[in-house]
């Protein structure tokens, strides 16, 4: 049975991986699905755990490494239109999961919103920043620092919403892994948006005088040694 052709969003069999990877490497997908909102998404987790097929999720792929002999899963994409809004309130952004990083600043930009300007220069969504709490080491910003809350799809398949007692963040971990990131809610503020652009030409710059980003990449793929710091130790081999 072609079970997929119930779904309303794109599905892809045997999708290459390097097309949706920022190394540009990794073999092909059994499935490459594309939910169209949150019911298709539903519908296609319980055919999945039906038909016993393991997933993943994928935001943009700048974070992970895939083999050239493919993976015998599926992978699941959210970036449809559904899963890429963005909303302004009073002192906040709401942000969908499929939101790139790039775009949500570009935004908070237009709206005269500042707080998530380190943000500048790190590829991949929102929903893959919030599982691996996404930051810069200088000066020691992370977006959990910015969370009010997150709505996620819980392995029961309640949408539930998350508050900050909920959540626990370390150095690029969080406890979000057993849900599937669909929003986020950042904390804002209001200021002159010179002053945003300012900032964020200071961030890219010192991106452009500490790392090579001519190439294609997965960003920092070292692990911090207990106390210390990659990066740290690696300068002082130079």
């Amino acid at each position: 049975m072609n079970w997929w052709k119930i779904l309303k969003g794109k599905v892809r069999l045997g999708e290459p991986l390097s097309r949706h990877t920022t190394f540009k490497i990794g073999g092909k997908a059994r499935f490459f699905l594309e939910p169209r909102d949150i019911a298709d998404l539903k519908l296609s987790l319980a055919l999945l755990k039906k038909y016993k097929i393991p997933y993943f999720v994928m935001g943009a792929g700048s974070n992970i490494l895939v083999s050239d002999k493919g993976l015998k899963a599926a992978v699941v994409s959210l970036r449809a239109p559904s899963f890429s809004k963005i909303e302004f309130g009073k002192g906040y952004m709401k942000v969908g999961c499929g939101v790139l990083l790039s775009r949500a600043l570009a935004h908070a930009v237009k709206k005269g919103f500042s707080g998530p300007e380190f943000l500048a220069g790190i590829p991949g969504t929102v929903g893959g920043a919030l599982l691996m709490n996404a930051g810069v080491t200088h000066p020691g910003c992370s977006i959990a620092d910015l969370i009010e809350a997150v709505t996620v799809l819980a392995p029961s398949g309640r949408i539930k919403t998350l508050r900050s007692k909920d959540l626990k963040f370390s150095y690029r971990h969080s406890n979000l892994s057993r849900y599937i990131i669909l929003s986020a809610r950042l904390r804002m503020h209001k200021a002159r948006p010179q002053a945003i652009r300012n900032k964020i030409k200071e961030y890219l710059e010192y991106r452009r005088r500490t790392q090579e980003v001519s190439w294609p990449s997965a960003g920092c793929v070292f692990k911090n040694p207990r106390g210390d710091s990659a990066g740290r130790l690696i300068d002082l081999c130079a």
